[in-house]
């Protein structure tokens, strides 16, 4: 499809979100790779696109649109493409929307985030290992519920790959680059989305200028 689309942001978990989705539906964008806490944010140019000066942002002729699940859910509904799971139903659509808001909320803000802050970024936002700790468990905690449901079936939401997957993937990279110890479910379901072509594609994409 030739839509025109700007994708800003790169170089981070959540950037690599809309970027993948956008190589899973075949859709063509321009991306503008700046970073976090970079600089590239707060230009007089970026700020007139986002005040909240966070990526990932999507621009789609003069729509503008950030955080990384709305974007991917917008570019789902743009598209044609069957390669992605997209609910068809209000309750089957609550049900993922369930799920991507467990994963957003539990585990990439309440879990990976706040460990990023209180150790990647302890120098701006304080050292706390005892933060750091907590959000471990935490996260081990619901990694937990993760596996069961693995268990039985080959994607998070129980139909083909769809945008669940996309998060939970960028987040169990995530948790992988923290030293998490996978279970055997979530390890094995980690894999497979990797494997993607489209992830290998939007992997590189995101991550060569930025690491």
């Amino acid at each position: 499809m030739n839509l025109n689309l700007e994708i800003w942001g790169s170089g981070t978990a959540r950037t690599l979100r809309p970027i993948w989705m956008a190589e899973e539906l075949g859709l063509k964008y321009k991306l503008f790779p700046i970073g976090p806490r970079t600089g590239e944010t707060q230009t007089k140019e970026f700020k007139k696109l986002n005040a909240k000066q966070k990526i990932p942002l999507l621009k789609h002729d003069d729509f503008l649109l950030s955080e990384s699940v709305a974007i991917c859910r917008y570019l789902q509904r743009i598209s044609n493409s069957k390669n992605i799971f997209l609910p068809q139903d209000n309750k089957t659509m609550a049900l993922e929307d369930e799920w991507c808001n467990f994963i957003y909320g539990e585990l990439d803000e309440t879990s990976l985030y706040v460990m990023r802050r209180h150790f990647d970024l302890k120098d701006i936002y304080g050292d706390s290992p005892k933060v750091v700790e907590s959000c471990r468990n935490y996260f081990e905690k619901y990694l937990a519920v993760i596996e069961n449901i693995l268990g039985n079936q080959d994607s998070l939401f129980g139909y083909d790959f769809g945008l669940a997957d996309i998060l939970l993937t960028t987040c169990l990279d995530w948790a992988e680059a923290y030293e998490f110890n996978l279970p055997l479910n979530v390890s094995r379901y980690h894999e497979a989305a990797r494997d993607r072509e489209a992830y290998k594609i939007a992997f590189d994409i995101n991550y060569k200028t930025k690491i």
